[in-house]
């Protein structure tokens, strides 16, 4: 994904969501998704999709563009 696109991403997502790339980074903190800064190496992708859409109803493209941006901020 190329910035321009994370950029729109993001801006619908905190349209829909209030929440910021930084807020998500902070709550996957606090669900065990993230650790030490890094995405914990038992978390699957479909469980980090799975949890953005049951609680906050995002879809695909959407978790995949946090999922994306959290991943990249852990190397």
């Amino acid at each position: 994904m190329n910035s321009i696109n994370l950029e729109a991403y993001f801006e619908n997502i905190r349209k829909k969501t209030g929440k910021t790339p930084a807020d998500f980074k902070q709550l996957a903190e606090k669900k065990g998704f993230v650790v030490n800064g890094e995405i914990a190496p038992n978390i699957k992708p479909t469980d980090f999709f799975k949890w953005l859409k049951e609680d906050f109803q995002l879809g695909r493209g959407h978790a995949l563009a946090i999922y994306h941006t959290l991943k990249e901020q852990g190397k």
